[in-house]
């Protein structure tokens, strides 16, 4: 079972933001912004590559409600998921980071390697 299937099965504790009967929304326990909460469906899907249309739909209606549950959705906010090992995937279940609370900058491609991918 994946770590994330242990958090929405509640065996290891998380900071709970919001939580339906198909989603889970959560802190991340190494942030990288005044807000990041990490936003899972509770069936598991490897990743983005594997979600189907359905259960994106809904999880997008969830993404913006933990927007307006924490207070970012007016002052702007980033979404990501990382799919794979060259997306940088850590995780192998489906997540969203959700960033907000402060003005972000875009430098995390500095590091990169680019030679010979294009």
């Amino acid at each position: 079972m994946c770590l994330f299937c242990k958090i929405i099965n509640k065996e290891i504790p998380s900071n709970i933001i919001l939580e339906n009967e198909k989603f889970l929304a959560f802190h991340d326990i190494n942030p990288k912004a005044p807000v990041h909460i990490l936003a899972v469906p509770k069936v598991h899907v490897d990743s983005f590559a594997d979600v189907s249309p359905e259960l994106m739909s809904d999880m997008t209606s969830f993404m913006q409600e933990v927007a307006r549950e924490v207070k970012i959705e007016k002052s702007g906010y980033r979404v990501i998921t990382n799919i794979g090992d060259n997306g940088g995937q850590e995780v192998k279940h489906l997540h969203f980071h959700i960033l907000g609370g402060a003005k972000l900058k875009w430098g995390h491609f500095s590091d990169a390697d680019t030679q010979g991918h294009f």
